[in-house]
């Protein structure tokens, strides 16, 4: 396949994964009786349960494939990108707000791009600039709207829940740069089954969330909340952990690194409009400009990986 369609067919793959991840940002309001930790347990048990069983016939074949530097990675992998990061993300909704921590999500193309510049073949970060400063810009739009409502609220909980906005955004950021370096490395593990080992992983580590839950968070849920909270659960382990992970990592493996962290903007700009829907609300101005921003900073950063023209002697 030639570079070219690789990428095309790259960002196919981050506007699906997107679309879904997109979902997880409404699992929060959905389930709103529950808080981060309930929600990050529930999540993760489905998703390690759901990846054991479509690992299962692959287990004894790929186990050969595993060494001890394999699983210290997955640890470490399904820490940063699903268990820290989703219980920072989920209590960022429920204290800022969907719009609010899906625009400092948005942010995570700046610092993934930073870092992929010093990759061999990466464009300079003279070309990467003005995707860059439009990254910046609209973090600052998102940023200002969220000092004001601390100001008109007289509280800091939407403040707070900037700070694990920007949590998530290190967390997941530092995920996606650490992944895709073990994808291009991995020969004999297919992407799928990689975020198949990560969603095992994952799920063992939301047991031992479970007791932290049910002795920090409270309890005394009614059986249609947790009737609800099962089904939120499900839903998001099954189409954003297996799915949406099957779709990001196929696109790692297609793209440079400094165009996978572009790719989680849509995951931003589907957040919003769930979001937007989720409120009955059109974007306020600020919200409306960091929007146009992050999608110049997309257009800006695709065209500083087309390939430069050689002038004609």
């Amino acid at each position: 396949m030639s570079d070219g369609r690789n990428k095309v067919v790259g960002v196919g793959f981050g506007a699906a994964a997107g679309a879904v991840w997109g979902l997880v940002f409404l699992a929060p309001e959905l389930a709103h009786d529950f808080g981060p930790l309930y929600l990050a347990a529930g999540r993760y048990l489905a998703y390690g349960l759901i990846a054991a069983a479509l690992l299962l016939p692959r287990w004894p074949m790929l186990r050969r494939h595993l060494g001890r530097k394999e699983w210290i990675a997955l640890a470490w992998l399904s820490l940063l990108g699903n268990t820290l990061y989703y219980i920072l993300l989920s209590s960022a909704v429920q204290m800022a707000g969907v719009t609010v921590t899906s625009l400092i999500i948005g942010f995570i193309p700046v610092v993934v791009t930073v870092i992929g510049s010093r990759d061999a073949s990466a464009p300079s970060l003279a070309r990467l600039a003005p995707s860059l400063l439009l990254g910046l810009g609209a973090m600052a739009c998102i940023g200002w709207q969220t000092l004001g409502s601390v100001r008109a609220e007289a509280g800091i909980m939407p403040l707070v829940g900037l700070l694990c906005a920007v949590g998530a955004l290190a967390s997941w950021a530092t995920f996606a740069i650490i992944n895709s370096r073990w994808l291009v490395r991995l020969q004999d593990v297919s992407a799928h089954e990689w975020s198949l080992l990560l969603g095992i992983v994952t799920g063992f580590q939301a047991v031992l969330l479970v007791p932290f839950a049910l002795l920090l968070e409270p309890a005394g849920h009614n059986a249609a909340a947790w009737y609800r909270f099962l089904a939120v659960s499900a839903g998001v382990a099954l189409f954003a952990s297996v799915v949406g992970n099957a779709f990001w990592n196929t696109m790692s493996r297609l793209l440079p690194l400094t165009m996978v962290g572009q790719m989680i903007l849509f995951e931003t700009a589907f957040a919003l409009l769930y979001g937007f829907l989720w409120e009955a609300r059109l974007p306020t101005p600020a919200e409306l400009l960091a929007i146009a921003c992050m999608g110049a900073s997309v257009v800006t950063c695709l065209a500083a990986h087309a390939p430069r023209r050689v002038a004609a002697a």
